[in-house]
């Protein structure tokens, strides 16, 4: 029992990862920007986070860095893409390619560098209900704010005015601009604020997670992220619910290693990204449903007037 508890936390844990850099995510795709950069930009905010991390030994300070890396590298995208309508693929292939040498050349200092002990998280009393206790109440308080956000989110996007606005600049963007609301200005917010979330994700891999500096250590977690919007057809409490599905196989591998099954490694490596390709093949099968719920003008570009 013990260890299924454990498995649970761990699962809450990677899941927490997956759940606000896909959170980001959902925010660019519902303005209508996609950005395949979240690899890139994870990886230059683990390392800005852990390099912060390092130098003052504040995790709150080194969230807070990997969230301004995002944000301004999503920045740039959002620039490329949205001002200059650059491709909005390959502009985010080459972002994610550009973070990963860019975090590679200036993490090399750090890859010998260790953080300190870790601060350990109870929940009074909580913590103490057996199962529970250690599955629930032990948590990073990453893990409860990656719930709260997607709560949050839900209900700003179908509750709130500007939520709503968000929604129809990326649905129409022509209809959007001819009442009058700056699409582009919104669209860049929205590409912030999601480079911002994938941010706070690379951080929290290279501070909480692991914590340690490893050139490519998210491992594409990026493109997990990426493929959750989709498989939660763009909802986010369907978005942290399959963080939580692919968090839970991703570490499974560990519990059937540390249980001594007799699986070759590799293949229990593999399993989060067969996972991620079973899922997208099984939702592509059935396109109109796809259409349904995408945004209308999702990798469309806009310009006024144009």
């Amino acid at each position: 029992m013990s260890e299924i508890a454990l498995l649970v936390a761990a699962t809450l844990n990677a899941g927490t990862v997956l759940g606000i850099a896909a959170l980001g995510l959902l925010i660019n795709e519902r303005a209508g920007i996609v950005n395949l950069g979240a690899e890139g930009l994870m990886l230059v905010a683990a390392v800005a986070g852990f390099a912060t991390a390092v130098h003052t030994g504040s995790d709150t300070l080194a969230v807070g860095a990997g969230a301004i890396a995002g944000g301004a590298l999503a920045a740039v995208f959002g620039l490329l893409v949205i001002w200059l309508n650059t491709n909005q693929y390959a502009t985010g292939l080459a972002l994610s390619l550009f973070g990963a040498g860019f975090s590679a050349f200036v993490g090399q200092p750090y890859t010998r560098e260790r953080l300190g002990e870790r601060t350990s998280f109870d929940i009074p009393r909580l913590s103490d209900i057996p199962f529970f206790g250690p599955a629930l109440f032990k948590q990073h308080p990453m893990v409860w704010v990656a719930i709260g956000l997607a709560l949050a989110l839900a209900w700003w996007l179908t509750r709130s005015r500007s939520g709503l606005v968000l929604r129809a600049v990326g649905e129409s963007p022509e209809s959007a601009h001819a009442l009058g609301y700056p699409v582009r200005r919104i669209r860049l917010a929205a590409v912030i604020a999601g480079g911002a979330l994938c941010g706070v994700a690379g951080a929290y891999i290279s501070v909480v997670y692991t914590p340690l500096w490893v050139e490519g250590m998210v491992a594409g977690k990026g493109w997990i992220a990426l493929a959750l919007t989709t498989f939660a057809t763009w909802r986010p409490a369907r978005v942290l619910a399959g963080a939580y599905l692919f968090g839970g196989v991703t570490m499974l591998q560990f519990h059937l290693q540390g249980q001594g099954v007799q699986i070759a490694s590799q293949f229990l490596v593999m399993l989060p990204y067969v996972a991620t390709i079973v899922v997208l093949v099984l939702i592509s099968s059935n396109a109109a449903w796809i259409r349904a719920n995408m945004p209308a003008s999702l990798g469309k570009a806009f310009t006024p007037g144009g």
